[in-house]
């Protein structure tokens, strides 16, 4: 498993993976930024990270699952290496598994270089313009735990995500489900039936209600293991 997930790392590294891991985080960065420079007075630390968080979860993290997963698929689909990888003489379960480790992995890399990155650019709005500067304390360990249980909760996701992504050797298909899912879970943010949505789940860590955070993290993480194993399962099990 080991020597497989570090094959599938090299790969990562030679495509564009890297870019977007860097990119979506940045975006958000940017936008903390501009906001400082376009505020008259300061505000608290929990407000600047606790929105780049909640933007990371909104919306950013499942567009970036749906490429991730998708780039993922495509460096066997687009090659048709898929024959070739299951004649190898290892396990086909760790062909899977490896890809999904690294799509959960880098999604765990994401999150916590938007933290950084966030934190980065609300310094330096500071010091360009030190009467917006962030006040009070920074609380870097409670918003690197929500953010590890914003990633927990997207595990469900992920797995839709990533059994489409590989199971069609068309982009199409996980892209729609991807965006169509973004799209549903952004008209039924108010509605309780949203809770049960998986795109909707890693937001859900950020509400008020305890039931809504309980229910995301039992559904998003807890299934969302289960759904992933089944997805290494059925897809090691295919012959096409």
């Amino acid at each position: 498993m080991l020597a497989v997930l570090s094959v599938e790392i090299c790969k990562l590294n030679r495509s564009l993976a890297l870019l977007l891991a860097g990119a979506a985080p940045a975006l958000i960065a940017i936008f903390a930024f501009a906001m400082m420079m376009r505020s008259q007075r300061p505000s608290e630390w929990s407000m600047w990270i606790g929105s780049g968080t909640a933007i990371w979860a909104y919306f950013m993290m499942p567009m970036c699952v749906t490429a991730l997963t998708a780039l993922v698929a495509h460096m066997e689909h687009a090659p048709r290496s898929w024959d070739h990888l299951r004649a190898l003489s290892v396990p086909r379960w760790t062909l899977y598994a490896s890809k999904a480790v690294c799509v959960i992995g880098l999604v765990l890399i994401m999150s916590a270089a938007m933290l950084a990155m966030t934190i980065g650019a609300v310094v330096l709005g500071g010091l360009i313009k030190p009467e917006t500067a962030a006040a009070g304390r920074l609380d870097l360990a409670g918003h690197a735990w929500t953010l590890a249980k914003v990633a927990a909760a997207a595990i469900l996701m992920i797995a839709i995500q990533f059994w489409t992504a590989i199971r069609f050797a068309s982009f199409v298909p996980g892209l729609v489900l991807g965006i169509g899912g973004a799209f549903f879970a952004v008209v039924a943010t108010s509605a309780k039936q949203g809770v049960f949505m998986p795109w909707q789940m890693p937001v859900n860590i950020l509400a008020t209600e305890a039931w809504r955070v309980q229910t995301a993290l039992t559904l998003g993480g807890g299934l969302g293991l289960v759904v992933l194993a089944a997805a290494v399962i059925h897809l090691a099990r295919r012959e096409g």
